[in-house]
C-alpha cells in the first residue's frame, strides 16, 4: 500500500467506536479524492472496539444510558432508534429482542451497536464523494515517523481483503499516510492486586472478552461471586449473572461505596444555566478546604434546581448541576497544583461518575432487588482490596481492608473491573512505547491521563508544538477534556465525547489537506488568523450553508448544499486580504466557514435536540417526535 501523490491518505488507527466514527465523518465530509484507511488489529473489534463487540456482550448487557442517546451522529439524536426499529437484521436476534419497539428512553442491547456502525460505515462509503474511498485494512501499527512527505507507518501482518499487503508475505510493512488519526480506544489496566493469579481459571480480568463471558454465563447458579469495583460495568456482570437465575452471594467492593442511580422513566438530556460556583475560583489552599468549598457549592446548587426547575425529576439533579459546572470547571481546575488534581481524580473518580451518569431501569431494577438488605443475593462491600491469592480450595481468596478491619471473601469466581489504563506512560503496547520515545505522543501532564493535544485534537511534541499530523479521538484526549473543557468522569471519553471529537478531527484533517493543495500549507493558521476579522457580508448564509452539508447523509443533497456554498463564497464581497503564495483566495473563506460551521456542530452547551433546531436543519420535529 505505497503512497500515491495523486491521492492523499488518512490512516485511522483503530477501528472501533472512535475509529468509525471519524471515518464516517471523513468520507462525509472529503469533497476531494481522499484515502480513509481503516486499520484494525482485531478484526472481532472492528466498528465496535472492546465496549461493544459481539463475542463480548450477550443480549442482557444493555446500554448504560437510553437507546435514544446513541447515535453515532449528535446533530441526528433518533438515528440509532430509527435504524433499530425499520433497518435491523433480526432474523438471528433472540426473543424478546426480535419483536421490541425501541424508543428513545428505553433499552437497547449493546451487541447491535457493532451492526449499526457498520451499517452507517457502509452507508458513507457509497455516498461519499467520486475518488473518497474506504480501505478496511487488518493489522497492528506497531512504529511512526514522521518524513518530509508525510508519516511512514510500520504495520505488523498488514492485510486488506484478507491478503498479506507486505512484499512476499513479510512480517512488517511499511505504509505511509499524510494524516494519522490515533483512535486506539481503552488500554487495560494491570490490577496490582491480582499479579499472582491473572492466569488462574477462577479470576477473570476482562468481563467484556468472549472467555470472561463464557465464565460468567457457565458459573452454577450457586457459586459465590467477587465483582471487584462498582462501576456501572460491574452492574453489567452482576446483572448477566441474575438474569441467568444466579442465586449464590454476588460480593460488589467498591473502595467508596458509590452506588448508581437509575433513570427515571422518560428522562430526557438536559442543560440548565447554573450560576458559576464562584467559591470554587478561589486560591487553592488544601484538600480539606477545597473539598468543604466543593460540597457547600453542591448543595446550594442541588437545592436551586429543586425548588427553580420542578419539572427536573430529583433522580437527575445531579447530572443537571455536574452539566451546568463543566463551563466553569477548566477554571477552577486551574488553581489545583497538579499532584493535588490527580489524587482527587483518583480518589473521586467513580464517584464523579456516579453523579455525571445513571443506568436504565433494565439494569438497575434487578440489581436493586438483589441488593435487598434481608434476603438479596448482592452485597456491597466496602473497602480497598488488597490482594487476591489462590485458595487450597481451588477458589481464590479477596482481601478486603474495609473501615472496620480486614475481611475476606473465598470466591468461585472473582471478576475484575479495575478499569483502563490512562497512563501511556504504563501500556505496553509497542505503537505506544515507540511514540512516546519519538516524542511525537507525551503523557498529559497535569492530570496524568491521556495525551497532550491541542483544542483540536492534534498530539502535542514535548515542547507544545504540533508533533505532525497526528490527531486523537476518543480516551486519548480524556486529560485535555476534563482541564479544557471540565468534562468529568466518563464523559471525558464516552460516545458523547466522541461524537464531537469525530467531527473536529475528520474536519481538522480535511483542513489540512485542501490547504496544502491551496498554496497555504506553509502556515496556514498564520494566514486564518490574520483574515477571521475581515469576514464580509454572506458570511453567517454560508455557515448555515456549510453546517446543512456536514450534517447531511446523501451525496447529491450535499453537492447540491457545496454547489450553492461556492457560489455564496464568489459572490461575497471585500474577501479577506491573501499571502502571495496563496492561488485560491475561495480556499480560505471556505476554511474560516468550515471551522464556524465546527463550532456549532460542536457546541456542547445545549442538547442534540436543542442544537437541530438551532442549526435549522429540516424537519427536526418530524424526524424526532
Amino acid at each position: 500500500m505505497s503512497r500515491t501523490d495523486r491521492c492523499p491518505r488518512v490512516l485511522v488507527v483503530g477501528a472501533g467506536l472512535a475509529g468509525t466514527a471519524t471515518a464516517i465523518r471523513l468520507l462525509r465530509f472529503a469533497r476531494e479524492p481522499l484515502e480513509v484507511v481503516l486499520l484494525e488489529r482485531r478484526s472481532d473489534y472492528r466498528s465496535a472496539g472492546v465496549a461493544y463487540h459481539r463475542d463480548g456482550n450477550p443480549w442482557d448487557h444493555v446500554f448504560n444510558i437510553q437507546a435514544g442517546r446513541m447515535s453515532v451522529f449528535r446533530e441526528d439524536v433518533l438515528d440509532f432508534v430509527r435504524w433499530a426499529n425499520v433497518e435491523a437484521d433480526r432474523r438471528n436476534w433472540p426473543a424478546p429482542w426480535d419483536e421490541f419497539e425501541f424508543v428513545e428512553q428505553g433499552p437497547a442491547p449493546r451487541r447491535i451497536f457493532q451492526d449499526y456502525l457498520t451499517d452507517r460505515l457502509a452507508e458513507a462509503r457509497r455516498e461519499a464523494c467520486p475518488g473518497v474511498v474506504l480501505v478496511e485494512a487488518d493489522g497492528e501499527a506497531v512504529d511512526m515517523e514522521v518524513r518530509a512527505t508525510g508519516v511512514e507507518v510500520t504495520v505488523r501482518h498488514l492485510a486488506v481483503d484478507g491478503r498479506e499487503a507486505g512484499p512476499g508475505g513479510a512480517e512488517t510493512t511499511a505504509l505511509f499516510a499524510d494524516h494519522i488519526v490515533l483512535a486506539t480506544g481503552l488500554e487495560l489496566r494491570d490490577p496490582p492486586f491480582a499479579a499472582d493469579v491473572l492466569g488462574h481459571p477462577c479470576f477473570v480480568r476482562n468481563p467484556f472478552s468472549a472467555a470472561g463471558v463464557h465464565k460468567l454465563v457457565t458459573l452454577p447458579p450457586e457459586a459465590t461471586v467477587a465483582i471487584v469495583g462498582s462501576v456501572l460495568s460491574a452492574y453489567d456482570s452482576a446483572g448477566l449473572l441474575l438474569r441467568q437465575g444466579h442465586t449464590g452471594r454476588i460480593h460488589l467492593i467498591s473502595k467508596t461505596g458509590t452506588v448508581f442511580r437509575t433513570y427515571p422513566g422518560g428522562h430526557e438530556h438536559g442543560v440548565l444555566r447554573l450560576p458559576c460556583p464562584k467559591t470554587l475560583l478561589e486560591p487553592y489552599r488544601d484538600r480539606e478546604e477545597f473539598l468543604a468549598r466543593v460540597r457547600a457549592e453542591w448543595e446550594t446548587a442541588c437545592s436551586t434546581v429543586l425548588r427553580e426547575h420542578p419539572e427536573v425529576d430529583p433522580a437527575v439533579i445531579a447530572e443537571r448541576v455536574a452539566k451546568a459546572w463543566e463551563p466553569h470547571l477548566p477554571e477552577a481546575i486551574e488553581r489545583i497544583p497538579s499532584t493535588e488534581l490527580r489524587g482527587l481524580l483518583d480518589e473521586f473518580g467513580t464517584a464523579i461518575a456516579a453523579l455525571r451518569v445513571g443506568a436504565v431501569d433494565y439494569t438497575m431494577a434487578v440489581i436493586e432487588r438483589a441488593m435487598h438488605p434481608v434476603d438479596g443475593a448482592v452485597r456491597l462491600v466496602v473497602g480497598n482490596v488488597r490482594g487476591i491469592t489462590p485458595a487450597e480450595s481451588g477458589r481464590l481468596v479477596v482481601s478486603v481492608a474495609a473501615p472496620d478491619g480486614e475481611h475476606t471473601i473465598e470466591a468461585d469466581l472473582v471478576v475484575s473491573n479495575f478499569g483502563k489504563e490512562p497512563d501511556y506512560r504504563r501500556v505496553g503496547q509497542p505503537l505506544w512505547r515507540n511514540l512516546l520515545r519519538r516524542g511525537i505522543a507525551v503523557p498529559h501532564e497535569r492530570t496524568g491521563r491521556g495525551l497532550e493535544v491541542d483544542e483540536h485534537g492534534t498530539l502535542l511534541s514535548p515542547g507544545g508544538e504540533p508533533a505532525g499530523p497526528f490527531s486523537a479521538v476518543g480516551v486519548l484526549r480524556e486529560g485535555d477534556e476534563i482541564v479544557r473543557r471540565g468534562r468529568t468522569g466518563a464523559f471525558a471519553f464516552n460516545l458523547a465525547a466522541i461524537k464531537n471529537h469525530s467531527i473536529t478531527v475528520a474536519a481538522r484533517a480535511i483542513e489540512q489537506l485542501e490547504l496544502r493543495e491551496g498554496g497555504l500549507a506553509a502556515d496556514p493558521a498564520h494566514d486564518i488568523s490574520n483574515s477571521e476579522e475581515a469576514t464580509p457580508g454572506g458570511f453567517e448564509d454560508a455557515v448555515v450553508l456549510e453546517v446543512r452539508r456536514l450534517a447531511t447523509r446523501a451525496r447529491s443533497e450535499r453537492e447540491l448544499l457545496d454547489s450553492r456554498l461556492d457560489d455564496r463564497i464568489r459572490s461575497m464581497g471585500g474577501l479577506p486580504p491573501l499571502p502571495i503564495a496563496a492561488s485560491r483566495p475561495e480556499r480560505l473563506m471556505r476554511t474560516l466557514v468550515n471551522r464556524a460551521a465546527v463550532e456549532r456542530l460542536t457546541d456542547v452547551t445545549v442538547t442534540p435536540r436543542q442544537l437541530r433546531r438551532q442549526l435549522g436543519i429540516a424537519d427536526a420535529e418530524i424526524l424526532e417526535g
